[in-house]
C-alpha cells in the first residue's frame, strides 16, 4: 500500500512561527529545498537551499559574535570563541529549528522523507541556516538579527550559563533521579495515533509506577525529551 502524498508546506505558518512576512516566498520556499528534492524533480543544481545555508552560517557567527561581545563585556576572547561554537554547533541549530517546527516544512526527496530527514540533525541545521540567509537577503542585517534575538536569546542566555544549548531533558532528569537513590524510571507510550508519515506519539515518564510527566512529538525522542522536561518543571528544577 502506498504511503498518502504529502501536502506542500503552507509557508505561512512558518513565517508565522518565525514572527516575519517574506516580501519574496520564494526565498523562503528555496531556503526549505532540500538537495535530495531538487534532485529527484531535476531542478538546477543551485535549486537548493544549499547557498543559503553558506551565506547563513556567515551571518548566523556574526549575529552570535557580535551579541556574546555586547552582552558579556568581561569575557575574554577565548571564553566567547568557545560559547559561540556550542551555540551555532549542529545540535543547537537543529534544537533552533525544531523550536519553529522547521522539519514539517523542507521539501526532501522520497528517500530522504522514508528514512526520516524531517528529523535529522544534519538537515534540519542546514535548514536553520538556509532560513537565517533567507532572511537577510529577503531584509538586512538589522532584521535579521531582531527576528533571531527574538526567537532565540533565552537559548543563547542558557547556553552561557549551563555551557550547551541543546538542553538534553532526559538526562537532566537521569542525574535528579538517581539522587534519590535506587527510583525505577521509565518511558511509556501511551497512545499512538495518525497516518505513518504524520504519526504523533504520546508518552508518560514513570518513576516508581508513578507519571510524573508526559509528553507528545512527532517522534518517541521528541516525545520522551518533552515528557522529561514536564517532570522537570513540575520537581521545580526547571522554568519555562
Amino acid at each position: 500500500m502506498s504511503r498518502p502524498k504529502r501536502k506542500r508546506p503552507n509557508l505561512h505558518d512558518l513565517e508565522s512561527n518565525l514572527g516575519y512576512k517574506f516580501k519574496d516566498l520564494g526565498l523562503l520556499n528555496l531556503a526549505i529545498t532540500h538537495s535530495s528534492y531538487s534532485n529527484e524533480n531535476k531542478m538546477d543544481i543551485v535549486q537548493s537551499n544549499e547557498r543559503l545555508e553558506f551565506l547563513g552560517d556567515a551571518i548566523l557567527n556574526l549575529i552570535v559574535s557580535q551579541y556574546l561581545y555586547h552582552k558579556y563585556p568581561k569575557h575574554p576572547e577565548g571564553e566567547l570563541t568557545k560559547i559561540r561554537a556550542k551555540v551555532v554547533c549542529e545540535s543547537s541549530l537543529a534544537y533552533a529549528a525544531q523550536k519553529i517546527s522547521l522539519g514539517d516544512f523542507l521539501l526532501l526527496g522520497k528517500g530522504e522523507e522514508a528514512t526520516g530527514g524531517r528529523e535529522r540533525e544534519s538537515i534540519l541545521a542546514d535548514a536553520a541556516e538556509a532560513i537565517v540567509g533567507a532572511l537577510y537577503l529577503d531584509s538586512d542585517f538589522k532584521t535579521t538579527n531582531e527576528v533571531l534575538l527574538r526567537n532565540f536569546e533565552s537559548d543563547i542566555v542558557h547556553a552561557v550559563a549551563k555551557g550547551n544549548l541543546f538542553i538534553d531533558y532526559k538526562t537532566e532528569l537521569q542525574e535528579v533521579i538517581q539522587k534519590n537513590g535506587k527510583a525505577k524510571m521509565e518511558y511509556v507510550v501511551t497512545k499512538e495515533e495518525g497516518p505513518d508519515h504524520n504519526k504523533k506519539f504520546y508518552i508518560d515518564v514513570v518513576v516508581n509506577n508513578e507519571t510524573i510527566g508526559m509528553g507528545r512529538g512527532r517522534s518517541k525522542k521528541e516525545a520522551e525529551q518533552l515528557a522529561a522536561k514536564e517532570a522537570l518543571i513540575r520537581l521545580g528544577i526547571f522554568h519555562e
